[in-house]
């Protein structure tokens, strides 16, 4: 009572404001939990009619990938057995087509060498015997020449993950869809290509090799690269371009609609990349959409990506969206290969303009083509990108939610008199007006509603889309920005709160006659009297932010003691689990001089997120027990692993934090191994009449037997090498280093390497050589299984040596 009596009137209706905010946040994050969950997608069993996708047949073939095979990663036997698995069952689909199809399997081996930048550093990377497999379905009259579309997905998974999503789940879907081809009786009026590609994980090598030496490289007038940085969830589209027609096709096709430009923007920073990058950009210039599962990111690239991970309804979301796109790609006037393609530019395309475009929870999409619409798009990519850097650590989703209600207010404002969007509807439901002979006219209710929607105060400002009744609508909480990352069901509240405090900011209609707005049609399942619902239930009343500010400080001060208060209590809790694993990287570090010397033997340890390696010393006491650590360890009085230990891994390393180094015995190395890997002079060197010297070199990777990659770093005066045409990358300079050129070389291991390097002048050319194995020897194999399953550990074997020539 003594606290209503130091409350204004004002206090009274700024708190509830605040809780009508708080359960409208609370209705809109189920909402979206169900959605991002894909709770609304019913899979269709093993029994399902053979013309419709069917989830369960297609996680049949990743249960093969992920537990049958042991392990896919480059240089592990499982890597073929999953390639004639593929082939196999490529080839019982061929044999299933009837006469109207002509259907060729190819199984390629892909060699190359190439320069790149890859997490801001400059590489170059060689690689040998990768192999694709490659199944063309197309008519019985098709030509060779005609323009194709391209599915790609990678059977390779990364290191120490049975990968059932990334990309078992690809692969698994890519084979339903071909089967769904032939099956369905469609036969398609132009080539589908479909890349089964065994080297992604690598840095894109064998969509390198397809796009340089494959025979259907040059028919191929666009692409769907399917992908997964999660387990399951939301398909994604995270890139699409060149131009705005891929994502077109995309919104007027797919039945599940699941896109956000945002993403595209965000995409480069984050440490990753996927083949669409080839494909598109790098040697290609193919339209295209880059598609990626996004929910489950806690167990992208552990061991935890398993079967069980993957969320019923999320590969039958993504099967019936891929076969609904290859039908439209197919039938679309604006494929074409690239002799057509590069004509087409040289004239002049209307579709070459960039796309802005975003789903509204997989009911709908929005697309506009004008550039200026990006600024409401913006800072809603900032404020997701901000959520993963911060890396769910603390109470920092609580901070954020109490700061972003005042900043996302401004923007609205701000968004409300600079930018105007577009709203596309059902597909389907404009097909069958048109088919009545109906048109997009308002009735005399929905103008009257029109009229009663213009915003007063602001005459010049309208909240609708003429011909669609009223509308008003934000900043999306699509089912892209909803689940970014793999994070928990609080991530719905945070995506929401952005749009949901602008309050269904108004769309701006022909603003000062200056922005005429051109409507777009999409198929998204929900018709315009549905949204018309939705939105008239949430009008727009630019006063109603105003509540907030008006209260007086007791609300603000309530808000902060809430956000100190959260912030105090979620740092308490453990933030592990088999659901959330925390990532650490172990490496048996071997020192090597010669083929069969070991100089000094090692274990580093390192993490990839904000807890240290103190902490997990803290919480596995066998593990720090087995290392004889003390309760006083330190960064100050341990012994640093430094940045150069981990040149295998270089260039993904330099995400690493603090790490540790501890000492350990090699007796196991030498009873394991007869030969180490070594470098040696294969004949003598030779020099040029300008006075270059070429060093001629020969790599034995010894008797390593599950070799993933060799790295390469040569310092001194290098002018030139035998790799990637001749060409160096920019060189990379470690601090307090002399600028360095490296080199990753990946693909049969029992082969050596031959290469010349040339240097502009006598002095020394030194070469670093660090070999990644994925066996381990009986005391690391130990160690490991001593971690508890809240950590999951990428482990392997590191062997170092050093050159000088």
């Amino acid at each position: 009572m003594a606290l209503k009596l130091r409350l204004s009137s004002g206090d009274i209706s700024g708190f509830k404001f605040l809780f009508s905010l708080a359960l409208m946040y609370g209705l809109m994050a189920m909402l979206v939990y169900s959605i991002i969950h894909m709770k609304f997608v019913k899979p269709l069993g093993i029994d399902a009619p053979l013309d419709r996708f069917s989830e369960d047949r297609a996680v049949k073939h990743v249960r093969v990938l992920s537990e049958e095979i042991d392990g896919r990663q480059e240089g592990r036997p499982g890597l073929l057995e999953a390639a004639n698995y593929i082939k196999g069952q490529l080839e019982m689909i061929k044999e299933r087509a009837g006469s109207d199809f002509r259907i060729d399997i190819d199984e390629t081996i892909v060699n190359g060498s190439f320069n790149m930048m890859f997490l801001g550093y400059s590489i170059s990377l060689a690689y040998r015997s990768h192999m694709n497999i490659v199944m063309r379905i197309s008519s019985a009259n098709s030509q060779d020449t005609d323009p194709s579309l391209l599915l790609n997905g990678h059977f390779d998974s990364p290191l120490g993950s049975p990968g059932a999503g990334d990309c078992g789940s690809c692969v698994a879907s890519l084979l339903e869809v071909a089967r769904l081809t032939v099956d369905s009786g469609w036969v398609p009026p132009r080539p589908i290509v479909f890349l089964f590609n065994g080297a992604e994980e690598l840095f894109l090598l064998a969509a390198h090799g397809f796009m340089k030496t494959h025979k259907w490289r040059d028919t191929i007038g666009a692409f769907i690269n399917v992908e997964a940085s999660g387990s399951a969830g939301p398909d994604l589209v995270c890139q699409s371009g060149p131009g705005s027609w891929p994502s077109r096709i995309y919104a007027q096709s797919a039945v599940y609609p699941m896109a956000h430009s945002a993403a595209q923007d965000v995409f480069p920073v984050i440490p990753g990349d996927t083949d669409y990058r080839i494909f598109s950009q790098d040697y290609g210039n193919i339209p295209g959409l880059d598609i990626i599962f996004l929910l489950g990111g806690y167990f992208y690239h552990t061991s935890y990506d398993t079967i069980e991970k993957l969320l019923p309804g999320s590969i039958q979301a993504r099967g019936d969206n891929l076969f609904s796109l290859i039908k439209a790609f197919t039938n679309s006037s604006m494929l074409q290969n690239a002799r057509d393609r590069e004509s087409s530019a040289a004239t002049g395309n209307k579709y070459m303009d960039q796309a802005v475009f975003f789903d509204y929870l997989t009911w709908f999409m929005a697309l506009s083509d004008e550039a200026r619409f990006w600024g409401a798009f913006g800072f809603y990519a900032i404020i997701t990108l901000a959520y993963l850097v911060a890396g769910l650590s603390g109470g920092f989703l609580t901070f954020f939610m109490s700061g972003s209600m005042l900043v996302s207010w401004v923007s609205s404002r701000m968004a409300v008199k600079s930018y105007g969007c577009q709203l596309l509807r059902s597909a389907k439901r404009e097909r069958a007006r048109r088919r009545k002979g109906q048109t997009l006219r308002p009735n005399g209710n929905e103008q009257r509603r029109n009229d009663k929607m213009r915003c007063s105060g602001h005459p010049h400002l309208e909240r609708r889309v003429e011909g669609f009744g009223p509308v008003a609508f934000p900043v999306p909480p699509s089912s892209g920005g909803a689940c970014a990352g793999g994070v928990p069901p609080e991530i719905g509240l945070e995506a929401l709160a952005l749009p949901t405090s602008r309050q269904l900011m108004a769309v701006v209609h022909n603003y000062y006659q200056k922005a005429p707005m051109k409507m777009n049609i999409s198929h998204g399942g929900v018709d315009e009297d549905t949204i018309d619902h939705l939105l008239r239930h949430y009008p727009y009343n630019h006063e109603l932010s105003n509540l907030f500010f008006q209260a007086r400080s007791s609300i603000l001060q309530f808000l902060l003691h809430l956000t100190v208060l959260a912030l105090a209590l979620s740092s308490q809790f453990f933030p592990y689990s088999n659901d959330a694993p925390k990532r650490v990287v172990f490496q048996n570090t071997f020192l090597t001089a010669g083929a069969n010397q070991v100089v000094d033997s090692t274990y580093d340890f390192s993490v990839v997120d904000s807890n240290s390696l103190l902490f997990v010393f803290k919480y596995a006491p066998e593990v720090a027990k087995e290392l004889h650590i003390s309760s006083e360890l330190s960064f100050e009085n341990a012994m640093l692993s430094h940045r150069e230990s981990w040149m295998a891994l270089f260039p993904v390393s330099f995400l690493f934090s603090r790490s540790l180094k501890f000492p350990t015995r090699s007796d196991d190395v030498l009873k394991q191994y007869r030969y180490f890997p070594h470098l040696s002079v294969y004949k003598p060197h030779t020099i040029s009449s300008k006075g270059s010297r070429r060093v001629y070199l020969e790599l034995s990777l010894g008797s390593l037997k599950e070799v993933w990659v060799t790295v390469l770093n040569i310092t001194g005066p290098l002018s030139s090498w035998s790799f990637a045409d001749n060409i160096l990358p920019a060189p990379e300079t470690v601090i307090g280093g002399p600028p360095s050129y490296i080199c990753r070389l990946s693909g049969a291991s029992h082969e050596n390497w031959t290469f010349w390097l040339e240097a502009s002048s006598s002095e020394d050319l030194t070469v670093e050589v660090a070999v990644l194995d994925q066996n381990l020897v009986g005391a690391a194999k130990k160690l490991k299984s001593l971690f508890p399953d809240w950590v999951d550990v990428i482990a392997y074997s590191s062997f170092m040596s050093t050159y000088i020539f």
